[in-house]
């Protein structure tokens, strides 16, 4: 009697260990290296682990991290926003130039940056899906754009390059309170952008995890064609995207025309760059299709780490660019090496 042939093992029930299922974790790489990095910190720079360092530190993450976020979910949906860094300034003139020339609250002026913040974000996804250029194409677009109508509407409106101040203007408290104040939790002073920061954490990995449309983001950075053959509403997911890139813009803007009182138009050139390594190094390939917004956190916060790390050494700030790019391609290469791994255990 011939022997019965093993039926087929349905692979949904096969066990993977903790580790296997932590070594395909996107964040993996960029957890090591913040871990190697506070070390390296901690042990060169006496003042470093201080309540009012760590504070500096989680403050200068957070102000990285509010759009690392929303540019890892773009980055994971297969495209990037090379405006984001310059949308953050037109987020605060657009707030403080409304308010001081209508002579209004100045809660108008930030619901009114709102609107065209949001309307800007929307442009570009619309733009880059009904055209079918390079997201490089149009958000470089955007960001000539947007560079210029910084400096002429200031300079038009103001007669200068930076904004009036809006300090003595009505609704100027409330609104530094839910945009630049601080706060003390057991002797730590934080700034309310770590608090916004973490709530946009939360909320992006909640969408990639937990709803469909964290599903439709995966499947349109894998593949677009694939991805529209299935039914994913492809347009409708880019636009989000580029509306959430626009989102975090808008919240970086008021924090900064409510720290400082006036805004400089030249500010935020070169900002998007940053905000695209912290994504990188938080495990999200320029590919798209794979990343996670804990790892642009993490990504976010060596970053921090690195830029107060070497003032609090004493270390000469030269430097800081070369670790910096070291870091990118050290992570590009982890990233790609754990992308592997993590299709093998599939």
């Amino acid at each position: 009697m011939s022997a019965m042939p093993h039926d087929p093992v349905d692979e949904r029930f096969l066990q993977v260990s903790p580790l296997r299922r932590l070594a395909a974790r996107p964040e993996l790489g960029s957890v090591v290296g913040a871990i190697a990095v506070f070390v390296v910190f901690a042990l060169a720079a006496d003042g470093f682990l201080r309540a009012g360092s760590l504070g500096t530190v989680l403050y200068a993450s957070s102000t990285i991290g509010i759009m690392a976020v929303p540019v890892a979910l773009l980055m994971i949906g297969g495209e990037f926003d090379l405006s984001a860094g310059v949308m953050v300034t037109s987020s605060a003139l657009i707030s403080s130039m409304f308010s001081y020339q209508a002579t209004a609250n100045v809660w108008v002026g930030v619901g009114v940056s709102l609107l065209v913040t949001l309307t800007v974000g929307a442009f570009n996804g619309f733009v880059l899906t009904r055209t079918r250029l390079p997201s490089f194409i149009v958000t470089l677009g955007t960001f000539l754009m947007l560079t210029g109508m910084n400096l002429g509407f200031t300079k038009l409106v103001d007669g200068t390059v930076s904004t009036k101040t809006v300090a003595d203007m009505e609704g100027f408290p409330s609104a530094h309170d839910v945009f630049a104040s601080t706060l003390t939790i057991g002797g730590l002073d934080l700034k309310i952008t770590v608090v916004w920061w973490l709530v946009l954490v939360a909320l992006a990995s909640w969408i990639l995890l937990r709803t469909r449309a964290g599903n439709w983001i995966f499947a349109v950075g894998g593949d677009k064609d694939a991805a529209r053959a299935v039914g994913v509403p492809v347009t409708r997911t880019t636009v989000g995207l580029y509306t959430g890139v626009a989102l975090g813009a808008w919240i970086s803007g008021q924090h900064l025309l409510f720290s400082y009182d006036v805004v400089q138009s030249g500010e935020g050139v070169g900002n998007e760059l940053i905000y695209i390594i912290a994504a990188v190094i938080g495990g999200c390939l320029i590919t798209g299709g794979y990343g996670s917004a804990v790892g642009s956190a993490v990504g976010a916060l060596i970053f921090g780490m690195t830029s107060k790390g070497i003032v609090f050494a004493e270390w000469n700030p030269d430097w800081f660019k070369f670790f910096l790019g070291a870091m990118l391609l050290l992570a590009t290469l982890l990233n790609a090496w754990v992308r592997k791994r993590a299709e093998a255990t599939k």
